[in-house]
């Protein structure tokens, strides 16, 4: 059995469509690495392009996908034991894992066996921190980053307060108890980047995002506002859910909702491209791969690498 081959890039430069022709020709399955997409219901908006997992008539399995109820915390501790679960299946199957996403630091979780604990809820330290912005909590959390000589947080999805206060919360936690966790072992794996260039990447993300409004995304968060997930726990996730709850609620205007939230996908992916440089210098190799070639060219290149 090969080991772990993992695919990485920004939003918008066809991971999964890589991820599946890739699993179609070696026997693979395919772990997805999206903070996101665990969320049930929770489709457009994260992107989770489930027809491709369709490829020639043939399904391609996947794990870690609407695994979590919508108004749910799923975080990091919950990921790297799902993710082993899942590994481990799919090797007892004799398939080959494939790990596929966007989120870098659930990728460095597993691929380095990171020490993470069930982190509990601080109350005094919420109470202390709320009415910050979300400016003040980020220079909060790089400081204490700084002190605890930690990788675990970056500014890739702590786009809101309330992810901001609880990445504080985990950070402060780790400070004080740094025995505590379990250890995991580290996964070896073929780390495979998709490379984008900057005005290909802003053109795809604009066109995706006018694809995801056409396609029912507003509807989409409304039905979940009408099933009763709160609004705050909807904007908690960031990004789409942030800007187009705030459009279904009435707090903003369409056009307002849509130039806010494409600059902050840009933004999102820029801070994306920042984690995996840095993945680099901590001594994780990684293949680049020019994201506009054909698919079955990338996927050839990959297979030879294997």
């Amino acid at each position: 059995m090969a080991k772990m081959i993992t695919i990485i890039g920004p939003t918008a430069c066809g991971k999964t469509a890589v991820a599946t022709q890739l699993a179609v020709r070696v026997g693979g399955e395919v772990i997805s690495a999206d903070s996101r997409q665990v969320y049930r219901r929770m489709d457009i908006g994260t992107g989770k392009d489930l027809a491709d997992y369709e490829v020639g008539g043939r399904h391609v399995p996947y794990h870690l996908i609407d695994i979590a109820e919508p108004g749910t915390k799923y975080n990091l501790f919950q990921y790297q034991h799902d993710f082993l679960k899942a590994y481990e299946s799919i090797l007892a199957r004799g398939a080959q894992p494939i790990l596929c996403g966007g989120t870098g630091l659930y990728v460095e979780a597993v691929l380095r066996g990171y020490r993470l604990a069930a982190v509990p809820e601080n109350k005094e330290l919420r109470e202390r921190l709320e009415g910050k912005s979300l400016a003040e909590l980020t220079e909060m959390l790089a400081g204490l980053k700084r002190r605890n000589g930690s990788v675990m947080h970056n500014t890739t999805d702590v786009d809101t307060a309330k992810r901001a206060i609880r990445a504080i919360e985990i950070e402060t936690f780790n400070g004080e108890n740094p025995t505590a966790g379990a250890e995991l072992p580290p996964i070896d794996s073929l780390i495979v980047g998709l490379d984008i260039g900057r005005e290909e990447r802003r053109r795809r993300i604009t066109e995706r995002l006018r694809q995801r409004l056409d396609n029912g995304m507003v509807d989409e968060v409304r039905s979940l506002l009408e099933s009763g997930v709160a609004a705050d726990d909807l904007i908690y996730y960031g990004l789409e859910y942030k800007y187009v709850t705030e459009y279904a609620i009435g707090r903003i205007g369409y056009d307002e909702m849509f130039a806010q939230l494409e600059i902050a996908i840009h933004q999102f992916a820029k801070r994306q491209m920042t984690w995996f440089r840095g993945m680099e210098r901590r001594g994780l190799h990684i293949h680049w791969i020019d994201a506009m070639r054909p698919v079955a060219e990338k996927v050839d290149e990959i297979i030879r690498m294997m």
